[in-house]
């Protein structure tokens, strides 16, 4: 009886992992650009989490002899001014990068969901102010809001998520907002009133829940911006100060001065920057497309 259950079990996993193998074989067909965002995706989360088995040299060493030299067999990507390895310091530098997207992408979503379940849940004067709020902080661009908190807060990591992750807050609450502003007029929240529930069990036991799609979607979607808009600070000198390798300050380092005499400074971090955010985007896209009810078959 019991070789006759192993079989059977063997033989379920088996169809599971021909389960699997097949469902992702068909979200890559029905959704190629996102297969291919998140294989780009891939590649950056897996530089981040083993670079420093994945590097070929310590993004902080520096070498006289290796100052300013071309692409070739010693260092793939060249060296820079300081003689310190190229495709080391990206490599590293993706760590930056999503850690500054991810957190901010999650610190922004946290405080704008609050917000936007308070506001269309409870509405009245408290929602009247924060929408005011709100929209004077929409009526500045992500990147001028990003420099302002930034350069009140200084230069280090903790502030760049925050910095970042502040003027994403008004997107995520008025995504929220609407949704709350559907769902507590449903039948479902009207039998938990009437049953006696409290408004916070509502908000975040039946409410929540169901704003979860949008919002993964929105996250998504942000995170290519986060990305960015890190880039953006760290070149502007306001981001991830040094030692730490960030792709935004490899640019800012040699724009102006090396850009003619080793172009190779300019290329291969702007490339890591680009492609890192149209992996971000695509992915983003084909998540907003599976999880459009109109989109089920």
């Amino acid at each position: 009886m019991s070789s006759i259950e192993n079989s059977e079990e063997v033989g379920s996993n088996k169809t599971k992992n021909r389960s699997i193998w097949y469902r992702a074989k068909r979200l890559c067909q029905r959704y190629p650009l996102g297969a291919i965002g998140s294989f780009i995706v891939f590649l950056v989360v897996f530089a981040a989490v083993f670079a420093d088995f994945v590097a070929p040299y310590d993004p902080t060493t520096t070498s006289a002899k290796m100052s300013l030299s071309p692409p070739g067999s010693d260092m793939l990507f060249g060296g820079d001014m300081m003689g310190r390895d190229v495709l080391s310091r990206i490599i590293h530098g993706a760590r930056i990068s999503l850690a500054v997207g991810i957190g901010s992408t999650i610190l922004g979503g946290v405080i704008g969901t609050i917000i936007g379940l308070m506001c269309g849940y409870w509405m009245g004067l408290f929602d009247l102010l924060i929408q005011r709020i709100i929209d004077m902080m929409q009526a500045l661009p992500l990147l001028v809001m990003a420099l302002v908190m930034a350069a009140s807060l200084g230069p280090s990591l903790e502030n760049t998520i925050i910095a970042i992750s502040i003027p994403l807050v008004p997107q995520v609450a008025r995504v929220i907002r609407s949704n709350v502003l559907s769902l507590r007029e449903l039948p479902f929240v009207e039998a938990a009133r009437a049953v006696g529930m409290s408004d916070l069990r509502i908000v975040f036991r039946h409410i929540l829940p169901n704003t979860l799609a949008p919002l993964i979607v929105l996250g998504t979607a942000q995170l290519g911006s986060a990305i960015l808009t890190e880039a953006s600070l760290s070149f502007l000198g306001l981001g991830v100060p040094e030692p730490y390798p960030s792709w935004g300050r490899m640019l800012s380092e040699s724009a102006a001065e090396y850009v003619r005499v080793a172009p190779w400074l300019v290329i291969f971090p702007g490339i890591a920057i680009s492609a890192a955010v149209f992996g971000a985007n695509l992915m983003g896209d084909a998540v907003r497309d599976f999880l459009d009810p109109r989109n089920q078959s």
